[in-house]
């Protein structure tokens, strides 16, 4: 039900936003690819929990990276229109895609814990 709201929000904001389309799409494709990499730095398996924090550190680092390289880059080439259209099209997709990664995750862990429990007791 959630992803039905989330495309059903996704593509009322992309109406609404017609004149300002640029802007919503470098908002969508720079939250997405921003929180994409922050959580696939973030969140890595490692041997050494110390890491965590260091990995937190450097996946909050790229963020914020992608986000300022993507801003100066789009501003060059007048891809940003409206600012206030890309900063809700950003935040609103950052809020979206993180809920998208976490209920990724969620998934495989669920099928992960299946298998092993499946391999315990065979």
């Amino acid at each position: 039900m959630a992803f039905f709201v989330v495309v059903f929000l996704s593509v009322v904001g992309g109406i609404l936003a017609g004149d300002h389309f640029h802007s919503y799409m470098v908002g969508f494709s720079l939250a997405t690819v921003a929180v994409g990499c922050c959580y696939w730095l973030s969140f890595r398996h490692t041997k050494y929990p110390q890491l965590a924090l260091l990995l937190l550190i450097s996946g909050f680092a790229v963020k914020l990276g992608i986000t300022v390289f993507g801003v100066m880059w789009s501003m060059e080439r007048e891809l940003i229109t409206s600012p206030f259209v890309f900063a809700l099209s950003y935040l609103f997709f950052s809020i979206a895609s993180t809920y998208a990664y976490f209920k990724y995750r969620e998934f495989w862990n669920k099928r992960i814990d299946a298998v092993k429990a499946r391999l315990q007791v065979s």
